[in-house]
């Protein structure tokens, strides 16, 4: 029988290790270890050092479990390049035991994927949720059991749901457009504890629920917390997917139970260790790579085929330019803002991709947007990093009103992160997130529709200085993964026609060729500097009024302050010294904060309203 959790012991933070604990009952023997990775997404040098790192702990007489939680196989261009190939044989020289498959391992395609699983891959992939709908079975084992001298720990892997819109959707339907692969999205939880169920029954002591499911800008329903939640006998859950940093949090489960909850970032910010001691501790323990000592045996022999690999891009190390702006996708403090915020990486994309294309409007989702670029020498390498996935390009017409439902698509979410999250170039918008969203999806993640009658929450959309059209064409360019896979939910063009596709450039080439052919070779701080983008993308948190000719007296001063104030009188209490119509408070914008501002000096004509 299962034994559960008793109490939670402690969480210790040492020097560059946290740890977090909680008590179980082990087996006899020494100490059984789990070293976890999770979206290291082709940061292939980090696997020497996890090699390394393995040898070091069963030299010390430990037993050693290695297993990776999703978005292995992609994500720079040596990914692309050997379509996930070289990921698997450095995982199979490091000594993996288990790995699941998360959104990314399909983005070679599911025959792919298949084909390393089966034919490439040493270790075994797990997922008891991934159902082939044409069988009615599992695609994969749902769990495995390793048993060390009696005491029996189960490992239980869980893909998300999101991986239909957050991969390509084709890749999961036959020729007709019918799926024929299932994340049990209908299902999840009681698919989930059915297999968490079997393992006990088949007498684990432990159960680690290997997942891909994240937190953070992930669908609610299918967030690691929510499948705690709605849950019973899981011990320990392994995330991925987030790119979130947790130490070892605990969470209760359905019962009230304990569950740790641990994820190690992303590209080996962190190895994960999870230990099972013989004295009935169980910590999860987050270690920094360079606390790994870079010698042995495993590590020269898995260092020697990373050589290899990086002597084989060698060439795409080469300076190409200079760039003289930290082109960004992370804030000054190291939090990732490309998935809700404009940024001056996504502008440079954009711009590259109606450039190159001749498009009214190009269109990058955020999630798409990989790597930074910092200033000083940028090679090709550096470019292609930027979007690793050598996506096909497309030029589509689209109605403005089909441009306006995906940018309520993309604002979906904000402020949460979302991989939708629209990047633009030759249109500018507004997005009030005041406003709830009135975007609605399907339960696949796929946009449906916005409510009729429902206040948008994008608005004052302009293409170029003009107020867009919503019966007007326009050209638009962007990944056929978004524009006609309808990947990250981008649906409303699965109608439009595509007027550019035979003979472009792949998305990391069309950066290159702008790069080298627009911008002669040299990103400028005058047009790319500002890390937050030249303000395409307005962010509104609170209801404002924009300050105009509100009265229509040919005047824009305190009048129509007053007026504006009228319906916001809350802001007339901040601080200001100017009468006239201006932006007052520096912030960017004229509107009723300046307003406040104006009428504290003019507070009498609010009266004659």
């Amino acid at each position: 029988m299962k034994r559960s959790f008793k109490a939670i012991l402690a969480t210790l933070l040492v020097l560059i290790f946290s740890l977090s604990a909680v008590s179980v009952s082990a087996g006899e023997g020494g100490d059984i270890i789990v070293l976890y990775t999770n979206d290291v997404h082709c940061a292939i040098d980090g696997y020497s050092s996890l090699a390394a790192y393995r040898e070091q702990l069963i030299a010390e007489g430990n037993t050693v479990i290695t297993v990776d939680l999703g978005d292995a196989i992609q994500g720079e261009i040596i990914g692309t390049l050997t379509n996930g190939e070289a990921a698997v044989e450095l995982m199979n020289a490091t000594g993996y035991d288990y790995a699941i498959p998360g959104n990314h391992e399909f983005d070679y395609g599911m025959d792919n994927f298949l084909g390393l699983a089966v034919n490439s891959a040493d270790y075994e992939y797990l997922s008891a949720n991934f159902v082939d709908l044409r069988l009615g079975t599992t695609v994969l084992p749902a769990y495995a059991i390793e048993n060390f001298g009696g005491f029996k720990v189960a490992f239980v892997g869980v893909s998300t749901p999101e991986a239909y819109t957050k991969s390509t959707p084709v890749y999961f339907q036959d020729e007709d457009g019918n799926y024929i692969y299932s994340f049990s999205e209908n299902s999840f939880y009681d698919t989930v504890q059915t297999a968490v169920d079997r393992a006990i029954y088949d007498g684990a002591d432990l159960v680690v629920a290997m997942c891909h499911l994240g937190i953070e800008g992930t669908t609610d329903g299918w967030k690691s917390t929510d499948l705690i939640a709605n849950t019973t006998g899981i011990d320990v859950v392994l995330d991925g997917h987030s790119h979130q940093t947790i130490h070892g949090d605990i969470y209760q489960n359905k019962n009230g139970d304990s569950v740790l909850l641990s994820s190690t970032g992303e590209k080996f910010a962190n190895i994960g260790k999870l230990t099972v001691s013989a004295g009935g501790g169980v910590i999860s323990q987050l270690v920094s790579l360079d606390a790994v000592t870079g010698e042995g045996e495993a590590y020269n022999d898995v260092q020697t085929l990373i050589d290899n690999y990086n002597a084989e891009l060698a060439y795409l190390f080469n300076p190409v330019g200079i760039s003289d702006a930290n082109l960004a996708i992370y804030d000054e403090e190291g939090t990732r803002i490309i998935r809700n915020c404009e940024t001056n990486m996504g502008d440079f994309v954009t711009d590259a991709y109606r450039a190159v294309t001749g498009a009214d409007i190009a269109f990058a989702n955020g999630g798409g947007i990989r790597a930074e670029i910092p200033a000083g020498s940028v090679s090709r390498k550096q470019i292609m990093d930027v979007n690793p996935w050598s996506n096909e390009m497309c030029v589509i017409e689209a109605t403005g009103q089909q441009i306006l439902d995906a940018l309520e698509h993309g604002a979906s979410a904000y402020p949460q992160e979302f991989g939708g999250f629209l990047q633009v170039s030759g249109l500018s918008y507004e997005i009030h997130s005041y406003i709830e969203s009135p975007v609605r999806i399907d339960e696949m993640g796929a946009f449906m529709y916005v409510e009729e009658g429902a206040e948008r929450r994008v608005a004052n959309v302009k293409v170029g200085d003009e107020a867009i059209d919503p019966a007007e064409t326009y050209t638009v360019a962007g990944s056929f993964y978004m524009l006609k896979n309808g990947g990250d939910g981008f649906t409303m063009f699965d109608d439009c026609s595509i007027v550019a596709y035979e003979g472009l450039l792949c998305d990391a080439e069309m950066l290159i060729e702008y790069f080298l052919t627009e911008l002669g070779g040299q990103i400028s701080a005058e047009q790319y500097g500002n890390l937050y983008g030249e303000g395409r993308i307005t962010l509104f948190t609170e209801l404002v009024y924009t300050l105009g000719d509100i009265n229509d007296d040919g005047l824009i001063n305190s009048l129509d302050a007053a007026q504006i104030l009228r319906f916001d009188a809350e802001l007339i209490s901040l601080a200001g010294a100017s009468l006239a119509a201006a932006d007052v408070n520096g912030d960017g914008t004229v509107n009723s904060l300046d307003a406040s501002l104006i009428l504290k000096y003019d507070a009498s004509l609010i009266t004659e309203f």
